[in-house]
């Protein structure tokens, strides 16, 4: 018992820690991208024009493969579900507000998060373990204004971009099996989706892509900065980036879908 009680205070401990320090880096790069307004140099423009390739153009492909796919799986569930009520003609309905609300901004958030996420932990672990980290600071070169702010506002610009793919695509997805396989009339799928997604339903899902982005971007450049050690010590904090960062959009997700469509006024 004692033991057990121990280590829950360790890592109630650690993890308190994390998150403070977490929101020390996140502080510096508002501080960084407010101070870029009067001076624009104050942004690497070559790192972040070439983050915003990797992020959004480079991931383009995969985003909407996936988003097609859990697309199609969600219209054939919908459609097992609503048969038994003799509505399938809602499927699409079903389809368009769970990938605008909800699948579109996960799907793209968690794609990001092992793609770029992960990336973002090796490359800047392995510049501290090489000490490149520290030959910015003997340059009087701010490491958090040149290798964090690019990456954090390159994901906070693109992520919503994904976001909106990977709606589109899902829908897609739902549309073409619900034509060909569940013989859905097409005029009907398209204007039931239409009928049921409202603006709030885009809006949401476009903050919450933005809020994912920040979380990523801070806990992957966090636990790269932070690397003390060797190889294994990079490995480590990449896999741990990752986890954190999953962890860490589900459990927003949940508060900002209980705030937004339960707290707030309608």
């Amino acid at each position: 018992m004692k033991e057990t009680c121990g280590k829950v205070g360790r890592t109630t401990f650690l993890l308190l820690a994390g998150i403070a320090r977490i929101w020390e880096l996140g502080s510096e790069v508002g501080r960084f991208f407010l101070t870029s307004f009067v001076r624009p140099k104050t942004i690497p423009r070559e790192t972040f024009f070439r983050q915003m390739v990797l992020i959004g153009i480079d991931s383009t492909a995969i985003v909407s493969l996936v988003g097609a796919a859990v697309g199609t799986v969600l219209a054939l569930q919908a459609a097992y579900s609503l048969k038994t009520f003799g509505a399938v003609m809602y499927t699409g309905s079903l389809v368009g507000v769970a990938m605008a609300r909800e699948l579109g901004p996960l799907i793209a958030a968690i794609v990001i998060c092992g793609r770029i996420g992960a990336r973002m932990a090796a490359e800047l672990g392995t510049m501290r373990v090489q000490e490149e980290v520290d030959a910015l600071t003997t340059m009087a070169i701010n490491p958090v204004r040149f290798l964090v702010l690019p990456r954090v506002l390159a994901l906070a610009i693109m992520l919503p971009c994904l976001s909106v793919i990977a709606d589109v695509m899902g829908m897609l997805g739902g549309y073409l099996i619900g034509i060909t396989g569940l013989g859905i009339n097409s005029y009907v799928y398209i204007s039931k989706t239409i009928d049921a997604l409202v603006l709030k339903d885009i809006y949401t899902g476009l903050a919450k892509s933005f809020i994912f982005s920040i979380l990523i971007a801070l806990v992957s450049c966090h636990q790269g900065l932070t690397v003390s050690g060797g190889a294994d010590a990079v490995g480590k904090a990449t896999t741990q980036a990752v986890v954190i960062s999953i962890v860490l959009i589900i459990v927003v997700d949940c508060l900002a879908t209980a705030v937004i469509y339960y707290a707030l006024p309608t």
